[in-house]
């Protein structure tokens, strides 16, 4: 209502300053017109009595002339006023279509291009704000007295881990970390205890798990070695330290204790692929000699399938790799190739694990596979060029075929 009632004043106000002048003008005009008429009349009056004299022979031609024009100059600037006051009488309706139009107008115009809930937005707006504000007064006015009955309780190990993650949540990092410290003298052996300290020691140096936080981690593992948070963490410190191999052990043995349905399970698989395609592309510059390998080494020939050889281009990466045919999908053996090295004949052998306990060698049937990967991508996607060939039965050395004539779908 106030909205509307500011909108009205305006549009009156504006009708006001545009109409006036022209209602103003009438009422002056009004007041001269008689005294004009009269003068006009008189000058008609004037004019027939000068020809009355000029016939007469009271007036000489000449005498007529400048009586004339005397009294055609005072009878021009009577007209010229009536001129005008007409004009200012036909302009009047001016002011009519004004006072319709311009509120009309200014009130489409507002709701094609304005925000009617203006206004309500801005006061939600704010009050948003203020609740925000008093809470945020809240839990510090909580968290100081929370820190106040440490001070002369400094034995509470809940409250300690309590004030810890309260510092987390307002983003006081260092402060979080001084506070699981307290919580660790009490508990050291206390895996939560443990990580928590650690996740807010990084938190405070810039997410950054070397030194002590990547010391806490190892301590939680040693504590409980298949601590899901733990896994995830040491992998991570793995990998800032370069440990990409250590990395992909650790995530690996992670992932066969996450439920395959989850979200996290999906996650992790990606990053572990991601790892296997970074460790093949280091390790393919370096071949290791079959005369070298132990255990089981399978020779696969790769081609491509002449249909679609014209769906390529050479720098496309290949893929060639072997896996469980019934077990974990990740990769036991992996090569990285290109389309122009096909056809290609590569050895996948139990030196090319990731893991030690994942080997070909540890499986009885395996399924090799070669893929084309135009995104150069270790992960599977939707129009990839794929060829399989599964093994029944896995001896210490064989050869294959592998022919690339199918597609993902």
């Amino acid at each position: 209502m106030m909205f509307w009632a500011v909108v009205t004043t305006l549009i009156t106000v504006a009708l006001l300053i545009l109409i006036l002048p022209l209602v103003r003008k009438k009422e002056w005009a009004d007041s001269d017109v008689e005294v004009e008429q009269r003068n006009i009349q008189i000058a008609r009056e004037k004019l027939a009595e000068l020809k009355r004299q000029l016939e007469a022979g009271a007036l000489t031609q000449q005498q007529y002339n400048e009586q004339f024009v005397e009294l055609e100059l005072a009878l021009k600037n009577d007209l010229e006023a009536v001129e005008k006051r007409q004009s200012a009488t036909q302009g009047r309706w001016v002011a009519f279509l004004l006072l319709l139009f311009v509120p009309v107008l200014s009130v489409l115009l507002y709701f094609v291009l304005g925000d009617p809930d203006a206004i309500a937005k801005q006061a939600e707006q704010q009050q948003m704000m203020q609740k925000q504000q008093q809470a945020q007064a809240d839990i510090e006015r909580m968290v100081s007295s929370l820190a106040q009955r440490l001070q002369k309780n400094p034995d509470d190990l809940e409250g300690w881990m309590m004030l810890g993650r309260s510092f987390l949540y307002m983003k006081r990092y260092q402060a979080a970390a001084d506070a699981f410290a307290q919580a660790y003298r009490l508990q050291p052996e206390n895996v939560a205890v443990v990580l928590q300290y650690a996740d807010a020691l990084a938190a405070a140096h810039d997410g950054k798990l070397s030194g002590k936080p990547a010391q806490l981690i190892e301590q939680a593992l040693r504590l409980q070695p298949d601590n899901q948070t733990a896994l995830w963490m040491s992998g991570l410190a793995s990998v800032e330290a370069g440990q990409l191999r250590q990395a992909l052990e650790t995530w690996q043995k992670l992932a066969a204790l996450t439920d395959k349905k989850s979200p996290s399970y999906s996650k992790l698989s990606a990053l572990i692929q991601a790892l296997q395609q970074k460790l093949a592309e280091n390790d393919s510059s370096k071949p290791v000699p079959v005369a070298n390998a132990t255990g089981v080494n399978i020779q696969v020939q790769v081609d491509l399938s002449e249909a679609f050889k014209n769906r390529v281009n050479p720098d496309d990466t290949v893929f060639i790799y072997a896996r469980a045919l019934n077990g974990p999908k990740m990769p036991l053996a992996i090569v990285r190739k290109q389309v122009k090295d096909l056809p290609i004949t590569v050895n996948l052998n139990d030196s090319m694990a990731m893991m030690p306990t994942m080997k070909l060698s540890t499986f009885k049937q395996l399924e090799v596979v070669a893929r084309v990967s135009k995104s150069g991508n270790a992960m599977v996607h939707p129009g990839d060029l794929i060829g399989k060939q599964d093994l029944k039965k896995v001896q210490a050395k064989q050869t294959l075929s592998v022919i690339i004539d199918g597609v993902v779908n």
